[in-house]
């Protein structure tokens, strides 16, 4: 079986990412803009950032008269996937169960949740 592709990003990345999954492209300004409302980066910092992700295949861009549109080159699902499994594995040796229980117990945990939960693992149950 062939192994999925880790995908760790840093903090500015992901939220680059994020621009790009909810408008589906952008130009630097674009989401330099966006990331403005929460933080003061730099245009230059999102620019080389975007640039680095380009080089590792997370964004690809086209050209639209002088400006780089970007676009997102891999799936959210696959990086929350990716993101996820890493920490599992090396925060809780690869324990679901272990994982769980520390979420359980550090975190605020509404009646709703619970439910979805239950309701998540009764169906896992009856797919194995």
């Amino acid at each position: 079986m062939i192994k999925p592709k880790t995908h760790r990003l840093g903090d500015l990345q992901l939220k680059i990412m994020q621009v790009l999954w909810d408008r589906s492209e952008a130009a630097v300004s674009d989401v330099h803009r966006v990331l403005a409302d929460e933080a003061d980066y730099a245009y230059t910092t999102v620019a080389t950032m975007l640039r680095k992700m380009e080089d590792r295949g997370l964004v690809k861009h086209r050209l639209e008269g002088r400006s780089f549109i970007y676009k997102a080159n891999v799936a959210a699902d696959e990086v929350t996937r990716s993101m996820a499994d890493h920490l599992v594995d090396r925060l809780f040796e690869g324990s679901l169960a272990d994982t769980v229980n520390h979420l359980l117990s550090t975190r605020e945990v509404s009646r709703e949740e619970l439910g979805q939960l239950e309701r998540l693992i009764a169906e896992r149950k009856k797919k194995s």
